[in-house]
Parts: structure tokens; sequence; C-alpha cells
């Protein structure tokens, strides 16, 4: 949950329909979580399909989903620049993840693993792109169901 920008949309909503109810109607709210769960989701898998697009194995595609999360955590405690230090994170932790599995266990070459690593972090960066999209949609639709 690297960027929880959606949720926070979210948790906004529902304090605001607890403080004056009948602000949104619950099926708004409830598509705007199935929305933010999409998002989640697109973020998580994002890396492990720029790997694998780029001809990563299982295990290159998972270790850049995993190394995108922990890059994402320490990204934060290292650059401490809201936002920045976690994206950076995230970005250069699916690479490394992707990048040291191939090349470490999996035995390809230098060139295949850098190639792998550079789609996991292409991978990773458009999923921060795309799920900043979907909480711009959460939001929209929120204003706009507010006043309609």
């Amino acid at each position: 949950l690297t960027l929880p920008g959606a949720w926070c949309v979210i948790l906004v909503a529902l304090l605001m329909q607890w403080w004056q109810p009948g602000t949104f109607s619950w099926w708004t709210i409830g598509v705007c979580i199935g929305l933010a769960a999409l998002g989640e989701v697109l973020e998580m898998l994002a890396s492990a399909a720029g790997a694998s697009k780029a001809g990563s194995s299982k295990r290159g595609a998972l270790a850049s989903v995993v190394g995108s999360v922990g890059g994402a955590l320490v990204g934060t405690v290292l650059i401490p620049i809201p936002l920045l230090g976690t994206l950076i994170g995230a970005v250069a932790g699916a690479a490394g993840g992707a990048l040291l599995v191939e090349r470490g266990v999996v035995g390809k070459t230098w060139q295949e693993s850098r190639e792998v690593a550079k789609g996991a972090a292409v991978g990773r960066l458009w999923a921060t792109v795309a799920k900043l999209g979907v909480t711009i949609t959460i939001a929209l639709t929120l204003i706009i169901a507010a006043f309609v």
C-alpha cells in the first residue's frame, strides 16, 4: 500500500456519511471501495507483469513484487520526502528483486537480468500512475455524488 490516497478518500467519504447521513449512496461507496481494491491489485501485479514481459521467470516476477514492497518501506525511511522516497524505493526494489533472482537463482546473464529488472521497474512505475488514476476517479466520483 505505497500510496494510500484512494483509501484516505474513502475514509473521508465514510466519515462524511457518518456525519451527514445520505451524502452518498452506499452503492457509490461500495463501487469506490471496489475500485480501490482493483487499484491495489493492479499495483501489486504490474511489476511482475513488466518483468514477465521482459522475459522473467516466475521466481523473478515474484521477486519483483516482494522487492517492490520491501523497497517502498526502505525508501520511505531512507528518503524522507513524502511520496518520493516511497516511489523511488518501490521502483528500485522491484528492479533489484528481479535482478537478484534472475542472475543469482535462475542463472541468466547480466544483460538478460538487467532487461528483466528494467521491465519490473517500468511496470512498477506504470502501476503507480494507474493507481493515481484510480484514486482521481474515486475522488471525482465522490465529489459528483455529493452534489447530485
